[in-house]
């Protein structure tokens, strides 16, 4: 009888003495304190606000013609085919084009990342054209970037009447 007392008084110090302990070390503390440390944003939010980021750095060096800064939007592995077309007769970079309006239309989540649409205003000569575009910005490594440009309208990976799919360049 005598070792039962003795653990129901242990067990009974250990429930009273309990969470003044565990309070010292942190755990079962107020329910309403603030976290130390909040996420700035959700992953989806900052995955839409830096495609933002991107995209708009691309139009603004575009519409300034400005190489380098388009160039340093890009992912890496489009480095290459940029530097032998942005300028060359078609480029978004191309002399002859003038770019006096660009803006995001739409930004959605993507199989290959986030899809930003924007519409850019394009004047050769006397004549102003409209086109839609889509851009693909990922994540590469810590960094964000662009990593595919298609005529929009569509996804940039989305089925063609032929039942193809349209895959970014790499």
């Amino acid at each position: 009888m005598r070792s039962t007392h003795r653990r129901l008084a242990a067990t009974a110090a250990g429930l009273v003495l309990a969470p003044i302990v565990l309070g010292g070390c942190g755990i079962g503390g107020d329910a309403e304190e603030e976290p130390a440390t909040k996420p700035a944003r959700a992953p989806a939010e900052e995955a839409a606000a830096r495609s933002r980021e991107r995209v708009q750095a691309y139009l603004d060096a575009m519409t300034a013609k400005d190489v380098a800064a388009g160039r340093s939007q890009l992912c890496a592995l489009l480095h290459d085919g940029f530097d032998l077309g942005a300028t060359g007769p078609n480029g978004d970079f191309a002399d002859h084009f003038q770019v006096p309006e660009a803006a995001i239309t739409d930004i959605r989540s993507g199989p290959f990342g986030q899809e930003v649409s924007v519409s850019v205003s394009v004047t050769s000569g006397k004549r102003t054209v409209a086109r839609p575009l889509v851009f693909t910005v990922t994540r590469d490594g810590g960094d964000w970037c662009i990593a595919g440009e298609a005529p929009g309208g569509t996804s940039v990976a989305s089925p063609t009447p032929g039942g193809a799919v349209l895959t970014p360049p790499s």
